[in-house]
C-alpha cells in the first residue's frame, strides 16, 4: 500500500489537474452545482452496483469518480470564495472530533448501538429540531424508510424484541386484505406502504439492509429471465408463443444457475 505521504501527492495531483481541466477544457468549464448533480447521483449509484457486484477494481474505479465530483463541488466553492478542499475536509474531520467523545474525549460506550445513540443526541445539540432532518427527500422510499427507522432508534423510539415487529408485519398485513376486501383503491395503497415500512423495520432487527436484499432478488430475477429469454431462441420460439408451463421448465431449470 501506499504511504501517506505518497497519498497526499495523489490527491495534491488530483487537485492540480482539476485546476488545470477548469482553467482549459470547455466542457469543465462550464459546468456547475446544478449541472453535476445528476452525474454525482449517477456516480454513487455505479458505486452501489460495484459494492453489491462486489467488484474491488470497479469499487476503487468508481471511488475515482465519486472523489473527482466531490474536487469538482470544492473547485467550483472556491472560485468564489466560498470555501475550498480544505474548508471541506477540516469540516468533516472537526464533525467527526465532536461527534465521537468516546474517542477524543471522556464519554464511555459499550457498544455501536450507543455509539449511535450518542450521535443523534449530538446532533440534536447542534440546533436540529428533529432527528429526522437530515433524512434527504431525495432518497429512494426503502432507502428512506431504513434511514427514518435507524435514526428513531437512535434515540430510544423502537421496539424491544424482533418477535414484536413480526407481530406487526402481521397485523398491518391483515389490515392490507381487510382493505382489498373492501375494495377501497387509496386504503389499499395506505396499508400496503404500513406493510413495506414494517417490513423494513423487520429487516432491520434480523440484520438485513432491505435495499441490498431486494437489489439481490432483482439481479437473480434478471439473470432467471434472460436464461429463460435466451433458452426459447434456441428452440426458436419467441415468449409470446410459449405457454406459462413451457416457460416454467427453463425458469425451473434457471435456478441452479442464478441462486
Amino acid at each position: 500500500m501506499n504511504t501517506r505521504e505518497q497519498q497526499l501527492q495523489a490527491f495534491g495531483r488530483l487537485l492540480d489537474i482539476m485546476d488545470e481541466l477548469r482553467l482549459k477544457c470547455p466542457w469543465d468549464k462550464k459546468q456547475t452545482f446544478q449541472s453535476l448533480r445528476h452525474l454525482t447521483i449517477e456516480e454513487t449509484y455505479e458505486l452501489g452496483d460495484a459494492i453489491l457486484n462486489n467488484d474491488l477494481e470497479e469499487i476503487k474505479k468508481e471511488l475515482g469518480d465519486v472523489l473527482l465530483h466531490i474536487v469538482f463541488y470544492a473547485k467550483i466553492g472556491s472560485e468564489t470564495d466560498t470555501f475550498d478542499i480544505a474548508d471541506v475536509a477540516n469540516e468533516i474531520s472537526e464533525k467527526l472530533i465532536y461527534r465521537h467523545p468516546h474517542i477524543y474525549g471522556d464519554v464511555v460506550v459499550k457498544d455501536d448501538e450507543e455509539v449511535s445513540q450518542n450521535w443523534e443526541k449530538l446532533k440534536l445539540k447542534e440546533g436540529k429540531e428533529s432527528v429526522l432532518e437530515g433524512v434527504p427527500k431525495g432518497l429512494p422510499a426503502i432507502v428512506k424508510a431504513n434511514r427514518i427507522q435507524d435514526k428513531v432508534a437512535g434515540v430510544g423510539f423502537d421496539w424491544e424484541k424482533p418477535a414484536q415487529v413480526w407481530e406487526k408485519v402481521q397485523e398491518e398485513l391483515a389490515e392490507l386484505n381487510a382493505e382489498i376486501e373492501k375494495g377501497n383503491t387509496d386504503a389499499i395503497e395506505a396499508e400496503f406502504g404500513d406493510v413495506l415500512f414494517s417490513m423494513i423495520n423487520y429487516a432491520r432487527f434480523i440484520k438485513v439492509n432491505p435495499e441490498n436484499a431486494l437489489e439481490r432478488t432483482n439481479k437473480k430475477f434478471i439473470n432467471r429471465f434472460q436464461h429463460l429469454e435466451k433458452e426459447a431462441k434456441k428452440i426458436n420460439k419467441s415468449l409470446h408463443e410459449m405457454s406459462l408451463e413451457e416457460m416454467d421448465v427453463f425458469w425451473n431449470e434457471s435456478k441452479k444457475f442464478y441462486k
